[in-house]
């Protein structure tokens, strides 16, 4: 699937250039109704179907995905949101097409159906349903009936990943969309009322892509995979870096060897664990390939990252939230290594977040949840859009790669740059995977991956750890997976040389 990921705007503009280059609206609507009957015919035995049309060009595609199924032989029953005289444009021609009774839209015309296929609005709908097309949505939410959405479940906002407040929307069991996935495919609470999302063809040129200028992007290996940095047979482990990892006090010090054995595995040369005085022993004692580097107070913090080969620091998993922590993260950002600040070395900066973006720089990556992310920027999600503008609001004022975590994480940079994460497993959410996030990508930063690929690469690879584990997982089980990721990455890239 391609990485690409375009606003309803930008598909709009791709329609637009297909038309200016030969291939008509009225052909790209017959393209996509056919699309749509074959996804379905793939998919399901025949049976009586019922296709839900609106008064637009969503159900325009609608009537040409009920004369394709009817030349199937499948029994296709339309209905219609409106009066089929006041159909305009192309949706109007496809409605000549079909030369079946047209319905008008009401709960009972799911009566005796066995597939519902919902064309009412697609990704320009920006207004909660009303009338009719809430009751039949509200019908058709209480009827145990697949269901098939055209582009989007009809209610979803295509931008923002949710229904326009005080909205209802189709829950499907498939949705069929068209030359490139939108923000509302992935983003949550979207996916789940997308269930599973195919991409057809529909022949708009890629060419169409070149004009606008996509930011946001699925996550995934196409995005990032070509600039992971494998092992050279004349390497040696310098060569990889030396990633470091700031331990907790004595009594939270787990936290951080979770952080760390994690970048070790992702294949960081050297990994230490820097250590208060009251957390060397315990850290010593559970420790072997990783090493442990004593220190005291953000003076000797500094003194240990002086060594330039020390080239990425994870900070805040146990760390505590007080004055000294504060001390710390100033320390680590006074160094020139990659910083990956999470949990505590952000809730630390609560109440002056302003102190903390004065010392970030390009090469940090920050790491909260959606809780540590209203700490430090308030209200920005609530003022925000979607998760997408709020991550990428919060990257600008850090200055910073911001990784927005979740079940839809956004990993955004200050350009603008987003990349959407969908493959983490609802099992993922357990104690301690953050920390074993923020060890993937300082091994990733420390190997010279850059701040945004690491984060990205490193989402992806946490979610299919996860995922290659199932259910039961707990957090130090995910560094245990890496290997397996990282293997199937290497096939993959090998195959596609």
């Amino acid at each position: 699937m391609a990485a690409e990921i375009l606003t309803t705007a930008q598909c709009y503009a791709a329609d637009r250039y297909a038309a200016d280059h030969g291939v008509s609206t009225l052909t790209l609507m017959e393209n996509a109704g056919r699309a749509i009957a074959e996804v379905v015919a793939e998919r399901y035995a025949p049976r009586r179907t019922v296709i839900l049309c609106g008064p637009g060009n969503n159900g325009g595609d609608g009537f040409v995905v009920a004369r394709h199924l009817a030349e199937l032989d499948w029994a296709v029953a339309v209905a219609l949101l409106g009066d089929v005289n006041a159909l305009k444009g192309d949706a109007a021609e496809m409605a000549r097409r079909w030369q079946g009774v047209i319905l008008p839209v009401s709960p009972a015309v799911l009566d005796g159906a066995e597939l519902v296929i919902v064309a009412l609005f697609g990704a320009g709908l920006s207004r909660p349903l009303d009338g009719h097309a809430r009751q039949i949505v509200e019908s058709l939410s209480l009827r145990q009936l697949p269901v098939v959405a055209v582009d989007l479940p009809s209610g979803l906002h295509g931008d923002i990943g949710r229904p326009p407040t005080g909205g209802i929307c189709v829950k499907a069991d498939l949705t069929v969309t068209f030359f490139r996935l939108k923000p509302a495919h992935l983003l949550m609470p979207g996916r789940l009322f997308c269930g599973e999302t195919v991409v057809a063809d529909i022949g708009i040129p890629e060419a169409a892509l070149a004009g606008l200028c996509p930011q946001i992007f699925a996550n995934g290996p196409e995005l990032w995979a070509s600039r992971l940095r494998w092992p050279d047979p004349l390497q040696h482990k310098y060569a990889r870096g030396h990633a470091v990892v700031v331990s907790g006090p004595g009594y939270a010090t787990g936290a951080a060897r979770l952080a760390a054995r994690a970048a070790l595995r992702v294949g960081a040369g050297l990994v230490s664990v820097a250590s208060p005085p009251d957390a060397v022993a315990v850290n010593a004692s559970a420790l072997t390939a990783i090493m442990v580097k004593p220190f005291t107070g953000a003076g000797g913090l500094s003194a240990v990252l002086a060594d330039s080969r020390l080239n990425a620091v994870v900070i805040g998993p146990g760390i505590g939230i007080d004055r000294m922590t504060t001390d710390l993260v100033a320390a680590v950002l006074a160094s020139k290594a990659g910083a990956i600040l999470d949990a505590d070395a952000l809730t630390a900066f609560a109440n002056e977040p302003s102190a903390l973006f004065r010392l970030l720089r390009p090469n940090c990556v920050l790491t909260p949840h959606t809780g540590e992310f209203g700490r430090i920027f308030p209200k920005l999600l609530e003022r925000s859009a979607s998760r997408i503008d709020a991550a990428r609001a919060a990257s600008a004022a850090a200055g910073c790669v911001v990784l927005l975590k979740g079940p839809d994480t956004v990993i955004a940079d200050p350009a603008g740059r987003v990349a959407v994460n969908s493959n983490a497993p609802s099992w993922l959410a357990t104690a301690g995977a953050g920390d074993v996030l923020a060890g993937i990508i300082a091994g990733l930063v420390a190997q010279g991956m850059d701040a945004f690929d690491s984060a990205a690469a490193a989402a992806w690879m946490h979610g299919e750890a996860a995922t290659l584990f199932g259910p039961g997982l707990i957090s130090e089980d995910l560094p245990e997976k890496l290997p397996e990721v990282l293997h199937g990455l290497r096939r993959s890239g090998e195959a596609g040389r």
